[in-house]
Formats: structure tokens, C-alpha cells, sequence
């Protein structure tokens, strides 16, 4: 088989997107499979349905549409509950927490909040604001100065992106809070290992997205020979601390 790869110019590209599906359906692929940048893709997935293209979604789901053959992805809801259940660990009572969503609105993202504030429950924590971050290391930097700004006796920051995870390490270092300051991240990368090394970061949820896309891609090659597949495909998640940080690197 032939592999075609395309990507927009950033995690926000939905016209690039679009354009790069377009692209791939003129040139005749047998299948797609695709991380949706946003909902409004699915327009164009639906013209690639029509013309008979398979679609396998990986990461990111597309809220109320059925087109897809099947669904590759961690159940970041389930990994949010991993978040929580650390932070409620290490949060009691009116402890103050700030969160850094990652693209509100998309469905992976906003699940991995919602999970972290379902497992919390039992520990009344103070949720002082929450700030969309667009999974970017600045954005992340930005949106834990205003917190750490606004509330210089916060406890804990909880980022559903690596990237802003890795941003509000470096706000609160520039604080100068460390080990002051509680931070849980999610994805374990881009800076995060080297966040938590440095003592900067106490946990993140990790994701395994290269079985996540082996497991799109081969449940895609199972649609395009047309053999069963199913729906929704679990690549998991685990819990990273400093203790086992090095399993995961």
C-alpha cells in the first residue's frame, strides 16, 4: 500500500484541513484516516463518504456524526478520572486549582476536563478560572501567569494539553513557586519530562498515540478490505510521576 500524509499548519487549521481531504479524495485514496482539527470537517468527510472513501477518525471524535468507520482514541474521559483522582490526592478543601483547556469545543479535550472534575468530586477544591490554551506552550504560559497573578495562594493547575503544561511550568518557575504549586498535565509531552525532571511538573497523563495510529491505520486497512471493525478502539492511558517517568520517555 501507498501512504499519503497531509497536515494543516497548525492544531487549529480547519481550512487547511478541509483542503487536504479534498485533496487526497481527487487523487483517488482507497481510505482516510484523520485526527479532525474541528467539527466542521465533517462536511468534507461526508463528500469522501460519498465518493466511497472510508473514514477512520484517530484522537478527536466529531460530536453527533455517524460517518466514520470507526473511532482510534484514548477514552480521554476515562484518562480525565486518572488526572483527578492524583489531584484529589494531593487537594483538599478550599484549595484553590486553576485549569488550562486545551480547544474548548472539541470533544478529546473537553473530556479530558470533565473527567479530572468528575474523579475531584469528594474534595470541594476552589476552581478560581479556567483558560483555553489552544494546546500552545505560549497560550499555556499566559493563561498560568493571569491565574498565578490573580491568586498568588493557588494551589494547583491542571492542563489538558503538553504543550501549556509545559508553558505553566515555566510560569510558575518565573513565580518563583516551585514546589509551591501543585501541576498535573496530560499527554506527557513537549517539555513535560523536562519539566518534571527539573521538579517543575508532579504528574501528567500519558497517551500512547503510536499504538492509537497503529490501531486507526489498521482498522482502516480492515474497512477498506471489508472486514469487521469496531466502533471504538481504546489505545489507553497511564498515570506519570517522577517515579516512573522513565518507562515513558
Amino acid at each position: 500500500m501507498e501512504i499519503i500524509f497531509g497536515q494543516g499548519t497548525s492544531a487549529t487549521d480547519i481550512d487547511g484541513q478541509i483542503a487536504q481531504i479534498e485533496s487526497m479524495v481527487t487523487q483517488g485514496v482507497k481510505g482516510i484516516a484523520i485526527t479532525p482539527v474541528d467539527p466542521t470537517v465533517a462536511s468534507a468527510l461526508d463528500k469522501a463518504i460519498a465518493a466511497g472513501v472510508p473514514v477512520v477518525l484517530m484522537d478527536n471524535s466529531i460530536p453527533n456524526w455517524k460517518g466514520q468507520t470507526a473511532l482510534a482514541t484514548t477514552n480521554n474521559l476515562e484518562a480525565g478520572k486518572i488526572a483527578g483522582a492524583y489531584l484529589k490526592t494531593v487537594l483538599k478543601d478550599g484549595d484553590k486549582l486553576g485549569i488550562l483547556q486545551g480547544v474548548p469545543g472539541v470533544p478529546a479535550l473537553d473530556d479530558r476536563v470533565n473527567g479530572m472534575l468528575e474523579a475531584l468530586k469528594g474534595v470541594n477544591a476552589n476552581i478560581v478560572g479556567k483558560g483555553a490554551t489552544n494546546c500552545t506552550e505560549e497560550l499555556g504560559i499566559n493563561v498560568a501567569q493571569d491565574l498565578l497573578t490573580a491568586h498568588p495562594d493557588l494551589k494547583a493547575i491542571y492542563a489538558a494539553c503538553g504543550p501549556p503544561a509545559a508553558g505553566a511550568a515555566q510560569a510558575i518557575k518565573n513565580a518563583k513557586l516551585d514546589h509551591k504549586v501543585i501541576l498535573v498535565g496530560f499527554d506527557f509531552c513537549c517539555g513535560e519530562a523536562e519539566a518534571m525532571t527539573a521538579g517543575g511538573e508532579d504528574a501528567s497523563v500519558a497517551q500512547f498515540p503510536t499504538k492509537m495510529a497503529t490501531l486507526g491505520v489498521e482498522a482502516l486497512m480492515k474497512a477498506i478490505k471489508g472486514e469487521k471493525v469496531e466502533s471504538l478502539i481504546d489505545s489507553s492511558a497511564a498515570l506519570v510521576t517522577p517515579d516512573n517517568m522513565a518507562k515513558f520517555k
